[in-house]
């Protein structure tokens, strides 16, 4: 690796994580002065809310906010580069244009494999812990809004609740129907309210009635006040936390998405989504260091007034293609792989565009 080389790397890496530290202390700083009185009631001691919710709410945001100061940092170190006229130095001993992207991709791979790294890995497990601390100590109650919810958790059974309150383990209008394998309905029981209680894992069933179909066409109907009884059934699978997702790796996502499509959850595709975007946003790196660094190579009578200015604009960009794709694959049925890799695509033919047109 030559002179050149490190020296453009370094600039990268020192002025990224410069600004990713930047940027988290000013994301703690607001984060303590909004939740300062939950704090302080909290029954967690100073060390506990150190390392179980800040340490593990720095990974958190740093990867948030990584693609957009990635972005930045590009803009940075070339429009500085461009701007004091090292490049045309550079370039005028003989070095050209494509090499000179070359350190800048290098320090980019460096930071996609470090994201990757961590996403996967890292950043699951602290997430568990501080969204573990949330619970205990900071959130309110968690309740399902979601009304008229089915799930089919065992093969030809579904379970039915009209209304969740998850906070206190109950649910009204609540039946569970039994179906052959060719389809014929065989059982089906009603509940006007069921409660679970945790210590003893047992359902109590209110105001019960079971309704027994024979081959033959006949009925039987059974009425009960009140039964308590085991079923295979949680609340949490209606419905729990979308932040939970956050604590899941790789391989505990792709168990959750396949017992999410068994119960036939609407939200599947908001889960894959969450699952193929920790890997897209990592290259995405590469496409918005091509951008960035197309950009602001050319020396401009704004200074770097103006690189920061495109670079806000691409940036929040390419966040709106992302949003809006993300939308689509949940309101209109877009494959969600499609759909979280579409903005990449898109603007890594805009990044090739301008590329080809910089000045060299």
């Amino acid at each position: 690796m030559k002179v050149l080389d490190r020296y453009i790397i370094q600039k990268y890496l020192q002025m990224f994580f410069f600004m990713i530290g930047a940027f988290i202390v000013i994301a703690v700083v607001m984060d303590v002065s909004e939740r300062i009185d939950d704090l302080i009631a909290a029954e967690a001691s100073v060390w506990e809310i150190i390392t179980e919710y800040y340490i593990n709410f720095i990974f958190f945001y740093a990867n948030l906010l990584s693609g957009l100061l990635i972005f930045l940092t590009v803009i940075l170190v070339t429009s500085n580069l461009a701007q004091k006229s090292e490049l045309v130095a550079i370039i005028s001993s003989g070095v050209s244009f494509q090499r000179l992207l070359v350190p800048f991709m290098i320090a980019a791979s460096f930071l996609v494999v470090l994201s990757l790294l961590v996403v996967h890995l890292i950043l699951p497990k602290a997430n568990e812990i501080r969204l573990a601390f949330e619970d205990e100590h900071i959130r309110h109650a968690f309740n399902i809004e979601q009304t008229n919810l089915h799930r089919e958790l065992q093969p030809g059974t579904i379970y039915y609740f009209r209304t969740i309150r998850a906070s206190s383990n109950r649910g009204h209008d609540f039946s569970i129907e039994h179906w052959t394998d060719d389809g014929l309905l065989r059982e089906k029981l009603f509940a006007s309210k069921a409660v679970f209680i945790p210590e003893d894992t047992l359902w109590s069933l209110y105001d019960v009635q079971v309704r027994k179909y024979a081959s033959d066409g006949s009925e039987e109907v059974i009425t009960q006040k009140q039964i308590d009884t085991t079923l295979n059934l949680r609340i949490s699978d209606f419905g729990q936390r979308e932040e939970n997702v956050f604590a899941m790796n790789y391989f505990e996502l792709n168990d959750f998405i396949e017992e999410e499509k068994s119960k036939g959850s609407d939200k599947v595709p908001q889960w894959q989504i969450e699952k193929y975007q920790r890997t897209s946003n990592a290259f995405s790196i590469l496409v918005l260091t091509l951008i960035g660094f197309s950009i602001a190579s050319r020396k401009k009578r704004g200074g770097m007034g103006v690189h920061l200015l495109l670079a806000v604009l691409i940036g929040f960009l390419f966040i709106f293609f992302q949003r809006m794709f993300n939308v689509a694959a949940v309101s209109i049925d877009i494959p969600p792989m499609l759909a979280v890799w579409m903005p990449n695509f898109i603007f890594l033919i805009f990044g090739l565009i301008l590329y080809q047109r910089a000045p060299k």
